[in-house]
């Protein structure tokens, strides 16, 4: 359905209401979930979902609501009420639409594709079975925890008082697999993925649940190593996390709260020159691809740390008045409250080292396949979660290793990252090659 002339007499309403400026969001979509264990199915999920958020703006005082229901009645009394509890909040200097606003860009980034909801139901159950079958087959392989195949597609539409009104449609297909393994009565899982726009980015279900139970069987036999300091490698999911607490720490948000170990480094070197972080909102069929961000403004390629070296904080409108930055094109918002930074599809760009290699070049060291907690500090940089992965003796993969923790700060792991692998693959909205910080303190037995 196309809301626009909706958007427009909303706006025109909250102006009547006493509003200065306003803009809304609506949201529209559909969502389908099933997930199979040894071969039934356990949950079938189908639901259609739309809602509109709203923000106005009384000189310098701001609020926001939102709202499923539609009716006439109900979005005159959702204007009149957010309106009034912008009268009511304080005056905050930053707040605002953005400072300049242009149409939005006629640009395709192949965001929607029609097959997943083409696929049939039957056809969806069956690509999760054969999935978990493949993984059960494995030999080793004794249990599974299940098989989840899930889709949805959905339009966003964003417009302001200012003029811009623009829209775009999305889609996206996901399979997982979860496998489990016994020995010794010792009990391990671990999973797969692929993800996408359409079913052409996907992994075949026989991929997917291959790989999950190799997955799963390496971590049999796992123990724990003593406590020592020596470098860790971190495989590509586990690198990306990494680079989550380093964007985070990069938002204007966390400047101007002072929650960020990297404040007033603009222009430094804060990491290895090997590593540079790049944000593209642009990526064709990225899953973080837009052609337009929270506020209306055009996406764009971000650079904030090249070579190492920071360049700028990521910025919406409201960070950039508050730091005295430029919006990055990186605000991201829901249907409830303002803006906020957000990444579109980020990674560190990969290097040419293969990641045999970069194990190979370890004499004693632990390989990261998986973190467990949050113990990561973007405002001191402080480091230190659990960990479960393989021990590298003489450049080789040796036995699994669990139960023990990798510490350090941000500051000097970042610095002293001496290897980034050419295995860029990208799985979801954020990917990360290979990397190898030369040394962590491991604490373990």
């Amino acid at each position: 359905m196309d809301y626009r002339d909706l958007a427009a007499d909303i706006l025109k309403r909250a102006r009547g209401a006493g509003a200065d400026a306003a803009d809304l969001l609506v949201a529209e979509g559909t969502e389908f979930s099933v997930t199979v264990r040894q071969g039934e199915v356990e949950t079938l999920k189908e639901a259609g979902s739309k809602g509109l958020g709203i923000r106005v703006f009384v000189g310098k005082r701001t609020a926001s609501s939102y709202t499923s229901d539609f009716s006439r009645p109900a979005l005159q009394r959702l204007i009149e009420e957010t309106v009034g509890m912008a009268r009511a909040t304080g005056e905050d200097e930053a707040a605002g639409l953005p400072d300049e606003m242009n149409p939005p860009e006629d640009v395709d980034l192949a965001l929607y594709d029609p097959s997943p909801a083409a696929l049939p139901t039957e056809e969806r159950i069956e690509r999760a079975r054969k999935g978990e079958a493949v993984a059960l087959e494995t030999p080793g392989i004794t249990n599974s925890q299940g098989a989840s195949w899930g889709s949805g597609e959905g339009s966003v539409l964003l417009a302001n008082t200012r003029g811009f009104m623009g829209g775009y449609r999305t889609s996206s297909v996901s399979l997982s697999v979860v496998p489990q393994a016994e020995r010794d009565g010792q009990m391990e899982r671990d999973y797969w993925y692929t993800t996408g726009r359409g079913l052409s980015d996907l992994e075949t279900p026989e991929q997917v649940g291959r790989t999950a139970a190799e997955r799963t069987l390496r971590r049999l036999g796992a123990k724990q190593v003593a406590t020592c300091q020596a470098p860790v490698v971190f495989d590509p999911d586990t690198a990306a996390e990494l680079m989550g607490a380093l964007f985070s720490a990069l938002s204007g948000y966390a400047v101007f709260r002072n929650a960020t170990f990297l404040k007033d480094r603009v222009g430094q070197a804060v990491a290895s020159p090997l590593l540079t972080l790049v944000d593209d909102g642009r990526m064709v069929r990225g899953l973080g691809a837009r052609p337009f961000d929270g506020e209306g403004l055009p996406t764009r390629r971000n650079v904030p740390v090249e070579r190492g070296v920071l360049g700028f904080y990521v910025c919406d409108s409201y960070a950039a008045r508050k730091i005295g930055g430029t919006p990055a094109g990186s605000a991201r918002r829901g249907l409830s409250g303002g803006p906020g930074v957000g990444s579109g599809n980020l990674f560190f760009e990969p290097g040419e080292t293969p990641p045999e290699e970069i194990v190979g070049g370890v004499e004693s060291g632990l390989y990261v396949t998986d973190l467990i907690g949050f113990g990561v500090n973007v405002v001191t940089g402080d480091y230190s979660q659990g960990a479960v992965g393989h021990w590298i003796e003489k450049g080789t993969l040796t036995h699994p290793v669990h139960e023990v923790t990798i510490a350090g700060n941000l500051n000097e792991m970042l610095k002293d990252v001496d290897a980034v692998g050419n295995d860029l693959v990208f799985r979801g909205s954020s990917a990360s090659p290979t990397l190898r910080i030369r040394r962590m303190t491991i604490s373990g037995s």
